[in-house]
């Protein structure tokens, strides 16, 4: 397959440097020398083994799954440690949007970031030994 996965996701912004700085002390990630954020890949195999996946899906027009959104997208985040990251987004004062819920395939919560993009956190199921 010629294709060998997401290289990046880009996103206008009204202000930038804002999101870049809620991004940092909402959801604990490190800015890289291009003013981005990394997740290296080799990372989260080891962590989640096949699990560690990049999911590029379509959805309907009228799927509701953005809500309350209005973007056309949605971003989804790998976490290692979702109830770790629910005390920090806690702490900052950021409301969930709806309960976190756990299925077979892992464990999930969501939240809105500054410009109403909606993010899903996704701590995929651990690989059984």
């Amino acid at each position: 397959m010629p294709v060998r996965g997401v290289g990046g996701i880009f996103v206008k912004s009204a202000d930038p440097d804002a999101a870049k700085r809620w991004y940092q002390e909402v959801l604990g990630l490190e800015l890289n020398s291009y003013g981005g954020f990394d997740f290296p890949h080799a990372e989260a195999a080891e962590t989640f083994g096949d699990g560690a996946r990049t999911i590029f899906a379509r959805f309907e027009d009228g799927s509701d799954y953005f809500a309350p959104s209005e973007q056309a997208f949605m971003v989804n985040l790998i976490v290692e440690d979702l109830d770790a990251l629910l005390a920090r987004i806690k702490a900052a004062g950021v409301a969930l949007i709806g309960e976190p819920q756990q299925f077979d395939y892992g464990h999930f919560a969501w939240l809105l970031d500054p410009d109403g993009v909606k993010i899903e956190l996704w701590e995929p199921a651990k690989p059984k030994a």
